[in-house]
């Protein structure tokens, strides 16, 4: 016997996504993937649905994922030592020749999953069709290696793809003029691909439930932020650690003319599709000051 309220909580569930549908249907998503949800298998399954659903329904999306620990774990496969310098991969030519082999692996995992559900996609690094430009990254001065600053960004791969239909995967691998290879921050990336195409969101998979009040609760998680909200927090010191620097790419990203950017906890399944086709969502929503506000927290908090 068919449960009547169950059946009309999925109608609800899909009308509530039907505004956010038409408002970004055929607009480009940039969805940067790494943390858990692409080392747990059943995690990395669901964002791949997801992306696909975007697909489907209208969407452009654009995957740049990263794959740190993947890297660790080779390197120390081969007999080698990890190591980091303030949180950036020391990464000599060894290292380097083992961060593109597990790169390109994860890449094409990740195009074998999505083509499976049924949607065509293909997977490049920021070499293909010089894309990803870098200069060598320097940490406190100090000479790291083989990592890269973004220089430049050049599209038109991306849009190609777009055009015809594919669904693009990236690995944050660049050239510098010499045609020498670097390994490339996936934030970092993900940021100055969003940027280059005019993305109407990013949206960052990550460890953490969003931008917290207070980094050790929970609840203090805010729905959505503009950008003198983002800056009065950092500037009074209340973002830290690593959510500064990816708060700091998401007001650039904003400043340069993508619509919003999503912060999220990858952990939770189906965080995209929450995240996106919700009026609350699950994460923080960094937006344009003056933006459309999709999710009153007063309204919420007065009930």
């Amino acid at each position: 016997m068919i449960n009547i309220d169950n059946e009309m909580a999925k109608a609800e569930v899909l009308i509530e996504a039907l505004p956010y549908i038409q408002k970004f249907n055929r607009k480009i998503i940039v969805v940067k993937y790494g943390g858990s949800a692409m080392t747990n298998e059943s995690l990395k399954q669901k964002v791949i649905e997801d992306v696909v659903l975007l697909k489907l329904v209208g969407f452009k999306p654009v995957i740049v994922h990263g794959g740190g620990k993947e890297i660790s774990r080779w390197v120390e496969k081969v007999g080698m030592e990890p190591n980091f310098v303030n949180g950036l991969r020391v990464t000599d030519a060894p290292t380097m020749e083992i961060a593109e082999m597990v790169l390109n692996r994860v890449n094409k995992e990740l195009v074998s999953i999505i083509q499976k559900l049924g949607v065509k996609a293909v997977g490049i690094s920021g070499k293909d069709g010089g894309l990803l430009t870098c200069t060598k990254k320097l940490s406190g001065g100090q000479d790291i290696g083989f990592v890269g600053d973004i220089s430049a960004v050049d599209p038109k791969v991306i849009y190609n793809l777009l055009e015809n239909d594919f669904l693009p995967v990236i690995c944050p691998i660049g050239i510098d003029k010499d045609y020498n290879t670097y390994n490339i921050n996936a934030d970092d990336a993900a940021c100055a691909i969003a940027k280059a195409i005019k993305a109407e969101k990013l949206a960052f998979l990550t460890d953490t439930p969003g931008v917290l009040r207070d980094k050790d609760d929970e609840n203090t998680l805010i729905a959505e932020l503009d950008l003198a909200e983002a800056d009065r927090l950092m500037n009074n010191g209340i973002i830290g650690g690593g959510m500064l620097p990816k708060l700091n790419n998401c007001v650039d990203a904003i400043k340069s003319g993508v619509s919003r950017v999503h912060i999220m906890d990858g952990r939770i399944p189906h965080c995209l599709l929450l995240e996106i086709f919700t009026n609350k969502g699950i994460g923080t929503a960094i937006l344009n000051e003056g933006a459309e506000r999709f999710y009153d927290e007063n309204a919420d908090n007065n009930q």
